[in-house]
């Protein structure tokens, strides 16, 4: 069930919030030791915002948007008095102080938080791996990945315990895996939804809706944006009306369609799959022109910044506690606090240059490109730092470098139209100075997959989905 379905049963009497978040929090329960979506499961703030919720629609008192809804917090973001664990041994016992300003948002337009979603170790790696909580599993192969850093995220809303999800993104950790899972995921506008406390990589951190529809998504990116005095770069802007641009036609806009930006060659399958979401466009009236060539690849740019963020933040652990750390993610984090001061800075201002490369490339056109270069791997697959920002940047063109360019800032008059693929990244523009980078994932041409979610298996071989009744109050 979408989200937006769930709330007209919400608004309408027909089902309870207290109903909704018990059945959510025994779905967690029951598909936990499967696959290991939660770092921290918050059952009594869960009880206790859904018995909020139930009186405020049993008074005719409802006024949030989200009021009612089960939702999921990836574990780099704050909820005050919840574990705050950033997916690390170094911060397995720390609680968050404040609610950062997404989470606040969402507990005041009702929302319900079941849980904080497990993420690879301070999202340094795009798999669904930390030492701290273990693998998470891939609901619709358990034997896969689910993508990374927002593991938990993309495992929880396509296997349906929640009907979406936040999650963050400083290089492709909402867009990799919404496209591994089936998912549609925004990484929004830097600044759009503010950040605090501080990331670990302040210039590159965004927090984002992961969900099973374009319109789920737009109404929680409603939800959390906005401008926040407590993060510096926070938009101050009018938030777009996202709902209202689910129902625009997308009709005559250019779409620049670059499978492999002229570096990063998917395989056939993604290539195949991610064509024929242009090729819906297309269908729709769009124009749509064949870029072999858009830019070199800008890793090392990334690199540098997001990694030399990470490692000042653990640099005491570093030194004195270093087995407690990932072992690949430490070995990264190593290299990128070797850079002498002219080497980092010298990235910062080609960091500089790049953005305006993108910048002029997105005055005219719209650009889709794969999001990931691979099907889900194996589980067992080894996801070295390096080799895993490989596979969300020249191998998924799309995520780390638009994040190194700060995204376009036009966005799209038909930006949530549910006509892409999976596998299939866009990024696009329109009149208000927004640029949003979206992966969509939940769609495979004109086929909506958002009805369509894996039945999770649970012990005993049985098979779980979220389940409740629907009798009018």
């Amino acid at each position: 069930m979408t989200a937006t379905q769930m709330l007209r049963l919400l608004r309408s009497k027909q089902v309870s919030p207290v109903e909704v978040a018990k059945s959510t929090l025994s779905f967690i329960e029951d598909t936990q030791d499967t696959l290991n979506a939660f770092g921290t499961v918050t059952l009594e703030l869960a009880l206790e915002s859904a018995r909020k919720a139930e009186q405020a629609i049993m008074k005719g008192e409802d006024k949030g948007l989200l009021t009612g809804l089960p939702l999921s917090i990836k574990d780099l973001t704050a909820v005050k008095g919840v574990r705050f664990t950033s997916g690390s041994r170094t911060q397995a016992d720390f609680i968050a102080p404040v609610d950062s300003p997404a989470s606040e948002r969402v507990k005041a337009h009702g929302a319900v938080i079941v849980g904080k979603t497990t993420t690879t170790e301070f999202g340094c790696k795009g798999s669904s791996d930390s030492p701290l909580t273990g693998e998470t599993r891939n609901p619709w192969d358990l034997t896969r990945t689910t993508g990374g850093s927002s593991a938990g995220a993309g495992a929880s809303v396509a296997a349906g315990i929640t009907p979406f999800a936040l999650g963050t993104d400083g290089g492709g950790s909402i867009r990799i895996p919404a496209s591994l899972c089936g998912l549609f995921g925004i990484k929004a506008q830097f600044g759009r939804v503010p950040v605090f406390l501080t990331a670990a990589t302040p210039t590159l951190a965004h927090v984002g809706p992961m969900a099973r529809t374009v319109r789920d998504a737009a109404l929680l990116l409603t939800a959390i944006s906005g401008f926040d005095a407590r993060d510096s770069a926070s938009v101050s802007a009018e938030v777009p009306d996202y709902l209202a641009a689910c129902d625009r036609s997308p009709k005559g806009l250019r779409i620049a369609w670059s499978p492999t930006l002229g570096y990063a060659k998917p395989d056939s399958e993604v290539a195949t799959l991610a064509e024929a979401g242009a090729r819906v466009f297309e269908q729709l009236g769009c124009s749509i022109e064949l870029v072999e060539h858009v830019f070199d690849d800008p890793i090392d740019l990334w690199m540098a910044e997001f990694y030399a963020g990470v490692g000042t933040r653990l640099q005491k652990t570093l030194r004195e506690k270093r087995e407690i750390i990932d072992p690949p993610v430490a070995n990264v984090l190593e290299k990128a606090l070797d850079q002498r001061i002219e080497e980092y800075y010298g990235r910062v201002f080609a960091r500089y240059d790049f953005r305006e490369k993108v910048r002029q490339f997105f005055e005219n056109s719209i650009f889709m490109t794969p999001t990931t270069r691979w099907r889900p791997l194996n589980l067992a697959s080894t996801f070295h730092p390096n080799s895993t920002a490989r596979i969300s940047s020249p191998g998924s063109p799309t995520p780390t470098q638009l994040t190194c360019a700060d995204c376009p800032r036009r966005p799209c008059r038909a930006a949530s139209r549910r006509k892409v693929c999976r596998w299939a990244c866009t990024s696009w523009k329109g009149a208000r100075g927004d640029g949003h980078s979206v992966c969509g994932g939940g769609f495979r041409g004109r086929a909506a997959v958002a009805d369509k979610k894996p039945p999770v298996p649970i012990g005993g071989g049985k098979r779980r989905t979220l389940n409740f009744s629907t009798s009018r109050r």
